[in-house]
């Protein structure tokens, strides 16, 4: 989801800007994860620039990060698609869209069967109750039960599906349906992360960045979710992400001087790397923290 607001932009702007050190003390600061490439010499390696989104992302494009973190299959994680029948609030029906979609995009990485169909249909169940049309998501599932279409085309179908779907409750004043839908996402894909990607006894650096990263993104969805406060579910959520954001404000993450690109049309950073104060101890805060609130989220 883009954001509507350009006061939004402008404050993670200025958000991202504090986590660049202008000129760090290298004998004062010493990270606890760093993700750049050191040679033989000690000196920075050149490589390619990765990407990390500061804005607002659809379910599919969430999943877009768990290719690059290789996954494991694991499907007893997900929120299973017998729930569906039992969400039977609007605030419910859109926080589990959201989950839902990452769910499907999560088994999409995995080839497609009976049960990538069983998501598909069951999002678009839970679209239903929310009075989205039948037609947003009726292409996307024909063509996976007929066997014509690859993953790649299933993911920008999927991906516009959730376009319109957000469009659709904007256009319909509801605002505030669309935010609990993109949070949804945005848990259930921390939650997935945390569970099955980071190893606390062994923390892989490049899984470490990419939840510590999600400090740009929970900003961005609070900044957005606090102009929907006549709903006393938004409110009620948006408090519970505010005390995470309590954790992950409790460390920083740094780039080299020169090495930190911001493209604002697509709500990216660009580095070849980056280093991070975050500890053990406060990751597993932060994954245990999650899991309680997914529980809560998907419980009817």
């Amino acid at each position: 989801m883009k954001s509507p607001l350009p006061l939004l932009l402008i404050s993670l702007l200025l958000v991202i800007a504090s986590c660049k050190p202008k000129t760090p003390e290298k004998d004062t600061f010493t990270p606890s994860f760093s993700t750049y490439k050191i040679d033989s010499t000690g000196t920075i390696e050149p490589v390619a620039k990765d990407e990390t989104y500061y804005g607002l992302l659809t379910p599919m494009e969430i999943c877009v990060i768990f290719n690059r973190l290789a996954v494991p299959y694991n499907d007893a994680t997900l929120n299973p698609v017998s729930n569906r029948d039992l969400y039977l609030s609007n605030s419910k029906a859109a926080i589990n869209t959201g989950v839902y979609g990452v769910d499907f995009g999560y088994l999409k990485m995995f080839g497609f069967g009976q049960e990538v169909i069983d998501y598909m249909v069951t999002i678009r169940e839970m679209s239903n109750k929310l009075g989205i049309p039948d037609n947003m998501l009726t292409e996307p599932i024909r063509r996976v039960q007929n066997d014509l279409a690859d993953p790649d085309t299933i993911t920008a179908l999927m991906k516009n599906a959730y376009y319109d779907i957000e469009n659709h409750l904007r256009e319909g004043g509801r605002e505030s349906t669309a935010g609990l839908m993109v949070m949804g996402g945005w848990v259930e894909a921390m939650f997935i992360a945390t569970q099955l990607v980071y190893n606390p006894v062994n923390p892989d650096a490049e899984v470490v960045q990419k939840i510590a990263e999600q400090k740009y993104t929970l900003t961005s969805l609070l900044s957005f979710m606090k102009n929907y406060y006549d709903d006393p579910v938004v409110v009620y959520y948006t408090k519970k992400l505010k005390f995470l954001k309590n954790y992950f404000d409790t460390f920083d993450i740094y780039f080299e001087k020169g090495d930190l690109e911001i493209d604002t049309t697509r709500q990216v950073l660009r580095s070849s790397g980056a280093k991070m104060t975050v500890t053990v101890e406060t990751l597993n805060t932060i994954r245990d923290y999650v899991a309680k609130l997914r529980t809560e989220m998907v419980t009817p």
